[in-house]
């Protein structure tokens, strides 16, 4: 195989995982924005949040592996965004918080810089 080729190869391989990614933060969204219309019951309220947390912790220990390709500080960043998610979801799953709002927002912008 050329070079060339690895390289459209790894090219390929990034964009589907990013287009993955998108996809699984879509519908993450989704399942959210649901919870914020008010319409759901204590089950979908668990499974939502849990997804959205292990999605999360996904990405978190994506993040944390030195051979990931993206800027040191970058990853920082994101991580604590993630934490920062995860820490929300809890409180909701706690009744400390009802509003979903920013989770929602947050896990748009990240899914849209994808």
């Amino acid at each position: 195989m050329t070079f060339e080729a690895y390289e459209a190869v790894v090219e390929d391989s990034s964009l589907e995982a990013r287009g993955r990614e998108r996809m699984a933060l879509t519908l993450g969204i989704d399942r959210l924005e649901r919870l914020g219309k008010g319409s759901f019951s204590a089950e979908d309220l668990v499974e939502t949040l849990l997804y959205v947390r292990r999605l999360w912790a996904i990405f978190i220990e994506d993040l944390s592996h030195p051979e990931n390709g993206l800027p040191e500080q970058l990853r920082a960043d994101i991580i604590s965004i993630g934490l920062w998610v995860i820490k929300e979801a809890d409180r909701l799953r706690a009744e400390k918080s009802n509003d979903v709002v920013q989770l929602v927002e947050i896990n748009r912008v990240i899914r849209d810089a994808l």
